[in-house]
């Protein structure tokens, strides 16, 4: 993400994904912590960057439910990252074009 010159926010990393097959829930990852700094009330858009996963899916989900009612955008990557991918293993280009095109939840 560094790489790309294109990100100037902050992160936040939830240290996993809610996945309940494998016995991991919302509170299982660091989602009270990322609440906890939306709550200071200096975020305008938070950019769920979730692996293309059905995991990834449905914790941006959770997320952007749990985030929009704060008056805070929402926004997902696009998906330039393929289906099945790691976003630790994508390339600076392919990252530049997911931010561009990212889209509102």
């Amino acid at each position: 993400m560094e790489r790309t010159h294109e990100f100037k926010g902050v992160y936040h990393v939830l240290h996993g994904s809610i996945s309940p097959m494998n016995g991991v829930g919302p509170d299982d990852i660091k989602i009270k912590e990322l609440l906890a700094r939306l709550m200071e009330g200096q975020v305008k858009e938070v950019i769920l960057a979730t692996n293309p996963r059905v995991e990834g899916e449905a914790t941006a989900m959770y997320l952007s439910k749990l985030i929009k009612p704060l008056g805070i955008k929402v926004s997902r990557i696009a998906h330039g990252i393929p289906v099945g991918g790691d976003l630790e293993y994508t390339d600076e280009v392919t990252l530049t074009k997911a931010l561009e095109g990212r889209r509102e939840m």
